[in-house]
């Protein structure tokens, strides 16, 4: 039986017996479970004003209010529930990342700190908060948390890319390498570590392999524009102005409008000595100064300037 069918059977009961409390909580939980979650807030607050005292109740009233992006009423909620049973830590984790989304981070830690006095083997926690440290940037309470969830869960990619991420940061390259690698071994697809690799090729002059990386970067993720960015800047100081206006083209048709593209395509205009062509996406870029880096009087000093000359 399908989803769906079980929910008309369960909604057909209530019909017939709108007191039956057991059948009206399956019927709440399978809407939230199906995607109603509307539907299942109704049923769960009727439930809560028969049962004001049952946490599980309150939890699930909690997740469908964080479903609906009201964070607020989801703290209420989910305050309640541990306030009923403090012992049991889902809430307080749902808690933590209310307050996580709420950008109040130290308050956030405080629930992943009680579920791990209750499980210190939760990964879960634990990432969660590195997480708020890495957001507030505070890359060594971040980095100690990322690394006990990679030591409790080896096969978190994301742990391993934030750590990446710090040590680059950091200035490990070497370290951060490897755990860009090791994303990719346990996730050949995650385009991200081979940007992230990518950028450390770059930086580090061995422009063969950042280009590689950002081949393989944009198969996996054609609407990546750092990457498109990154890999322009490459051929047009090699010289290979038509892969690089080919590149951007490509990248406007994935990415849309965006000035710092038509900056960059201006560039290789002027390197191919089309004048006409450098000026027009220029006025592009200054167009879309919204999305240009270079601020906006710059790029028109630059424009002026080099008109100016021809």
């Amino acid at each position: 039986m399908s989803k769906l069918d079980k929910i008309e059977d369960l909604q057909e009961i209530l019909k017939e017996n709108a007191s039956n409390f057991q059948v009206r909580r399956q019927l709440a939980v399978l809407l939230l479970d199906s995607g109603f979650a509307q539907e299942a807030l109704q049923h769960f607050l009727y439930l809560s004003k028969i049962f004001p005292q049952d946490s599980g109740i309150c939890y699930n009233i909690g997740i469908v209010y964080e479903k609906l992006k009201n964070l607020d009423k989801a703290e209420v909620y989910y305050l309640k529930a541990v306030e009923l049973s403090p012992e049991e830590m889902d809430a307080q984790y749902n808690l933590g990342l209310v307050y996580t989304d709420k950008g109040q981070y130290e308050k956030a830690v405080e629930c992943f700190e009680k579920v791990l006095e209750k499980d210190p083997d939760d990964s879960n926690a634990y990432f969660s908060a590195g997480l708020c440290y890495f957001k507030e940037g505070k890359y060594d309470g971040a980095k100690y948390y990322f690394e006990r969830t990679t030591e409790l869960n080896d096969e978190d990619i994301y742990a391993h890319f934030y750590l990446g991420n710090i040590l680059k940061e950091q200035g490990d390259i070497e370290g951060a390498s490897a755990r860009f690698y090791k994303v990719l071994e346990i996730s050949p697809d995650y385009s991200w570590a081979y940007f992230n690799l990518a950028a450390i090729d770059y930086e580090q002059g061995s422009i063969t392999g950042a280009a590689e990386k950002l081949e393989k970067t944009l198969e996996l993720n054609p609407k990546d524009i750092d990457a498109y960015k990154i890999y322009a800047k490459i051929l047009l100081k090699e010289g290979g102005l038509d892969t690089a206006n080919e590149l951007i083209q490509k990248a406007i048709n994935y990415c849309g409008a965006v000035g710092d593209l038509y900056y960059i395509m201006a560039q290789v205009c002027r390197a191919q000595g089309n004048l006409g062509d450098y000026g027009k996406q220029m006025n592009l870029a200054l167009k879309n100064h919204a999305t240009l880096t270079a601020p906006a009087k710059q790029v028109k000093a630059e424009l002026d300037r080099v008109l100016r000359e021809y």
